[in-house]
């Protein structure tokens, strides 16, 4: 059951950034995180009462924080990568954020059988080989989407050792202070861009359109997040964490189809090992 909930957080996920990556074409990434984050705080403050959740244990609290925090800038860095560059290597790249909590996890004392630490190290370079043929990509113009895309692999990889530690005290509250936290730096920036004119902010409201993209985003990314919580709290963070890091052989395959992006066979038999990695990881 771990196992499928980790998996279906990085398909979710993997829907859901494929969506923001489109939508950050048109639309600033720190406007589209903000009114997606925002909406999904709206709904979880719902969620949070129905669920008794207020009255749980506030040790999730410096958790939600730290990942509200982690999670901003991963988001927004991974956003105008996926805006600017090619989604078929921002993706794989960002999704080398598992080596994080696989580290910690690892110096914390998990103990992954020998099939499963087969499948980190086989779903890991997977990952690798699908960012492989632009990794030496050249100009500013091929490195800047690179550097943002490993910017928002460490953020996500904090991301997922922060929500582990928080789900331990509660999966509803982590979440939702986390997106708490999210908005009111987002806000913030706002405030701050305000000061120094009002254009700039004008310029970056969405179309209707475009705002319902954003809400598609805001709610997939905090489902596939309560899928991670749950995963994460009922397995390794080594393991789970690899498994639901595979969310960008969704993206590839959603440009692929959907933007007709080209991918590389190199690429192609990176998804296929990331794949198999989730065979042994499931053992």
């Amino acid at each position: 059951m771990t196992a499928v909930l980790a998996l279906l957080a990085s398909l979710v996920w993997g829907c859901s950034d494929f969506v923001g990556g489109l939508v950050s074409r048109r639309v600033r990434p720190i406007v589209v995180v903000g009114i997606a984050h925002l909406l999904a705080l709206l709904a979880l403050l719902v969620i949070a009462a129905g669920a008794g959740g207020y009255s749980a244990d506030p040790g999730y609290l410096p958790w939600a924080v730290a990942a509200g925090a982690a999670g901003l800038v991963g988001l927004v860095a991974f956003y105008r990568a996926l805006a600017i560059g090619t989604m078929g290597v921002v993706a794989p790249i960002a999704g080398t954020g598992a080596v994080v909590p696989v580290t910690v996890g690892l110096a914390t004392g998990d103990s992954p059988s020998a099939l499963q630490l087969a499948g980190i190290a086989v779903a890991c370079f997977g990952v690798v080989l699908a960012s492989g043929p632009e990794l030496s990509g050249g100009e500013a113009a091929g490195r800047r989407p690179l550097f943002l895309a490993l910017v928002a692999a460490l953020g996500f990889g904090l991301v997922y050792v922060f929500i582990k530690g928080g789900s331990k005290h509660s999966v509803v509250m982590t979440l939702l202070v986390m997106r708490a936290t999210s908005v009111v730096l987002v806000l913030s920036v706002a405030i701050l861009l305000f000061f120094k004119g009002f254009r700039r902010i004008r310029e970056g409201v969405p179309t209707r359109g475009q705002l319902a993209m954003i809400a598609f985003v805001g709610v997939t990314d905090v489902g596939a997040n309560g899928l991670y919580g749950l995963a994460s709290a009922r397995g390794l963070v080594s393991v789970v964490s690899v498994l639901a890091s595979l969310y960008p052989a969704v993206t590839v395959l959603l440009a692929r189809v959907i933007e007709h992006e080209r991918m590389r066979r190199v690429q192609g038999a990176g998804v296929l090992l990331a794949l198999a990695g989730v065979v042994l990881l499931a053992s």
